[in-house]
């Protein structure tokens, strides 16, 4: 009997098709944004491992600027060749804006440097042929398919000269989100003289000890593997991960929905089943073997659109890291059963959870109540007090968590609490405000309306809470970038104080500073000396600053917190030893404005911490000592910079030209204010865009699925539509019933979205950015952009009811009635 009962049961489905989209939507799309982002952290992982690759070989090591933009002078690149370091080679990159493909890096290399490092004959024939006219570009057939770039095609840059043409190649040759040209085409359209970083082979300690200190200002060696690129960018995946998990959380949610409905609106034929003489166990058989095929079919579909996703995320991903790390992160990746597998056991916990309470409901109720058709409707008021109690627990774990441990993990666990305390108890909330407000009004239909919206939440409701969810985290991502943005543009204003700076070599800054204070448009010169000292702690090296006695220099440091007359005490020039402390650093160590601390062994012990300043732009170690401190800890020994202020009415530019003129100097040395806040700007938008396209599929999810749940809850409502129309009631009537509903679900939910969004943005930024990054800011509120929010989403819902309203108006009663009986 088990497969007439099977048939029996399935049949819903052809009566009811938007339910199989509604549980395919749910969760397959809760899947595939969860694989997409596993499979996105995996690979960017497994480049970290790997490092730089040309021609099949790994550059561990890289020479750069500290200060992004900034370049490696030519000349020390040829210094370190006759020095005999074969193993490192030069590496410029550069933005370029084209008409075919956007934005795009160019990479250029010197194909004969690079000779001794092919692998093949076909390499170095290929490598030589970037040398020759009209000067070819070596392309990822990965990155051409993903920018639509095909063999042979020119590209057309936005000062309208074109260049290649394009040649198509592989892995071997080159991997990653960039181009890769003859340094000379490069030069041709990037006139200087400096490169973006010098790449190097294995390096032995002893190498490494000899170029640190052949290195000059400005320029560090870093190295480019795991150890090094995964715990800065530990935070960058930790919330791509988070998003996924909240994704796959809110087409749970829908997937619950779907499910719950489906046995809702079957109630009757089981419970005939039951009469008729089919066993609990054949019919929880026949529903168990559903449930496990839908589970199939949406993590099978779920796996193929996460790897179609993770491929389109990729791109964005790899230009992030390169920005913030400078990591190249390969642009494809395949099918690892790792994830696949993580993917298959996180969906069979979430579908245990979403359908073991309706499917125990539906086969534990007698048969004779099941036939009659609102049995579950009308006691969906006691689940919804059930959610209002694991609420509860929720909430009660979220402040035990707030209260106990403070750390990024601790953060995510308490957003989580949050999150499915404020889910669960929703509906409850939704359903007792109908109630009481049915209580109070005194018109019968006002009565009626507000009881039927709670009647209707048994469809309604968990697809109102997915809503809520992806709303109130696009609310609280929104709020947390824009604050975040907003900070970091404020602190940049009074950081980059003066109008130009430079990055001389030591020898030259005395020449330059005096040359600049005689010129009549200059006001002040400070000095910046920075040295890198090996430090005990876990994280990096200790980037110990100096700074002037002047008060330009005083307020150009924001400060968070300090002790009374921190700046004349770091100022004294007795034997008292004080020093600032960057905010990330003092969070890392514990330290408090006024504690006496231990630095290490070269700057020795019991240090006054004076006060902590904001710095959001240096995850590292940082301290800031007076001028004089810092030339008795390292006479001369580091790398200067100096920041010159101009007269309000002088322009820049012509200062600038003057500079470089006079002292010879190569542009990437000097740099004016405006150069840099925008560059730095630029790179922040970047950072958050795909946690920024994460948050709006999770929301364009959630609004698809409430759509979806609503479409077919009021299709199977088609019934009491018709006998109200039958009744008198007209269609306008009728669709301000079903419009007026949904606006009042609606505008409640965005009341409880709006302000658990804030929250969450603030907890993002008290506990997630705090422990990730070490940063701390205000919240900054943004009233336009949440109307705009909530209003797209409110416009979408008053469609998704008007529909089968529209549906039902535009055919006769008679008609209707007949359908739907």
């Amino acid at each position: 009997m088990r497969n007439p009962v099977f048939n029996a049961l399935w049949g819903h489905y052809r009566r009811h098709p938007l339910q199989v989209v509604l549980l395919l939507l749910g969760l397959m799309m809760g899947v595939a944004l969860l694989v997409g982002v596993l499979a996105v952290n995996q690979q960017a992982r497994a480049s970290y491992r790997q490092g730089e690759l040309l021609f099949d070989n790994p550059f561990q090591y890289a020479i750069r600027h500290h200060q992004a933009g900034m370049t490696v002078p030519q000349g020390f690149y040829i210094q370190l060749r006759r020095l005999g370091y074969q193993q490192c080679v030069p590496l410029d990159t550069h933005r370029i804006q084209t008409a075919e493909a956007g934005e795009l890096t160019l990479a250029g290399i010197d194909p004969f440097v690079m000779l001794p490092f092919t692998q093949s004959n076909g390499q170095v024939t290929g490598a030589l042929s970037l040398t020759q006219k009209p000067y070819p570009i070596w392309i990822n057939r990965e990155l051409a398919a993903i920018k639509g770039l095909r063999e042979g095609q020119l590209l057309t840059l936005d000062s309208g000269e074109s260049v290649g043409r394009l040649v198509l190649v592989g892995n071997n040759r080159i991997q990653g989100s960039r181009l890769l040209a003859d340094m000379g085409l490069v030069r041709q359209l990037f006139p200087r003289s400096g490169f973006t970083a010098v790449l190097c082979g294995a390096l032995s300690a002893q190498q490494q000890q000899d170029i640190n200190t052949l290195l000059p200002g400005g320029l560090i060696l870093t190295e480019n593997d795991s150890a090094q690129l995964e715990p800065l960018t530990r935070a960058f995946h930790l919330n791509l991960f988070a998003m996924g998990m909240l994704a796959f959380v809110v087409g749970l949610f829908i997937f619950y929905q779907a499910m719950s409905l489906s046995f809702t609106q079957r109630q009757f034929l089981a419970g005939l089943l039951c009469q008729a003489g089919v066993t609990g166990r054949q019919l929880a058989s026949a529903l168990c073997i559903e449930v496990v095929i839908w589970l199939l079919i949406g993590v099978a579909g779920g796996n193929l659109l996460g790897l179609f996703l993770a491929r389109q995320l990729l791109p964005s991903v790899a230009v992030t890291l390169s920005d913030l790390y400078q990591a190249n992160i390969a642009l494809t990746t395949g099918w690892h059963w790792q994830w696949g597998a993580l993917s298959l056991v996180i969906a069979v916990l979430g579908t245990l959870l979403a359908c073991g309470w309706p499917l125990m409901r539906l086969i534990r109720i007698q048969p004779i109540r099941l036939t009659a058709h609102m049995t579950m409707v009308r006691g969906s008021w006691r689940e919804f007090i059930w959610q209002a109690g694991m609420s509860g627990v929720f909430m009660i774990a979220a402040v035990i968590v707030y209260f106990v441990d403070h750390s990024q993990f601790a953060g995510f666990v308490l957003i989580g609490c949050l999150l499915a305390a404020a889910g669960l108890i929703m509906p409850f909330l939704l359903w007792a405000a109908f109630k009481a407000i049915a209580r109070w009004l005194k018109s019968p239909r006002l009565r009626w309306f507000f009881s039927d919206a709670a009647a209707s939440l048994s469809y309604r409701g968990v697809a109102a809470m997915a809503f809520m969810l992806a709303l109130a985290a696009t609310i609280g991502m929104d709020t947390m970038v824009g604050s975040f943005r907003l900070a970091t543009q404020t602190w940049l204003g009074q950081r980059l104080a003066a109008d130009i700076y430079v990055q001389p070599a030591t020898a030259q800054a005395a020449g330059i500073a005096n040359w600049a204070a005689e010129q009549p448009e200059v006001t002040a010169v400070w000095w910046r000396w920075r040295q890198e000292v090996p430090a005990e702690f876990k994280e990096h090296t200790l980037q110990v600053l100096s700074i002037g006695r002047s008060d330009g220099e005083k307020q150009s440091l924001p400060m968070k917190q300090y002790i009374d007359g921190y700046w004349s005490a770091l100022q004294t020039n007795g034997t008292e030893k004080v020093f600032l402390a960057s905010e990330s650093l003092a969070l890392k160590r514990g330290w408090q404005p006024g504690q006496r601390v231990d630095l290490p062994l070269r700057l020795g012990e019991n240090w006054l911490m004076a006060g902590i300043y904001y710095d959001y732009g240096n995850p590292y170690s940082q301290i800031f000592v007076s001028d004089e401190q810092w030339h008795r800890l390292f006479q001369r020994d580091g790398k200067v910079s100096l920041a010159i202020h101009l007269n309000k009415d002088e322009h820049t530019s012509v200062f600038q030209e003057s500079l470089e003129k006079k002292f010879a100097l190569k542009p990437n040395q000097v740099r004016d204010n405006a150069q840099i806040m925008t560059q730095a700007l630029a790179v922040f938008d970047r950072t958050f865009v795909v946690t920024a396209t994460l948050g709006k599929l999770t929301l364009l999810v959630s609004i698809g699925g409430l759509f979806i749940a609503t479409i077919a809850g009021e299709l199977s409502r088609q019934r009491q539509f018709a006998l109200l129309r039958c009744m008198g009631m007209t269609g306008k009537e009728l669709a301000l019933l079903g419009g007026g509903q949904l606006a009042a679900i609606g505008v409640l939910t965005a009341m409880i979205a709006l302000p658990l969004g804030l929250l969450l943005a603030q907890l993002l930024i008290d506990v997630v950015l705090k422990y990730s990054f070490g940063w701390t800011m205000p919240v900054q509120f943004f009233p336009l952009q949440y109307l705009l929010t909530l209003g797209t989403a409110l416009t979408a819902l008053l469609l998704a009811g008007a529909w089968p309203v529209w549906r039902l108006v535009k055919r006769s009663a008679m008609l209707s009635l007949r359908e739907a009986f």
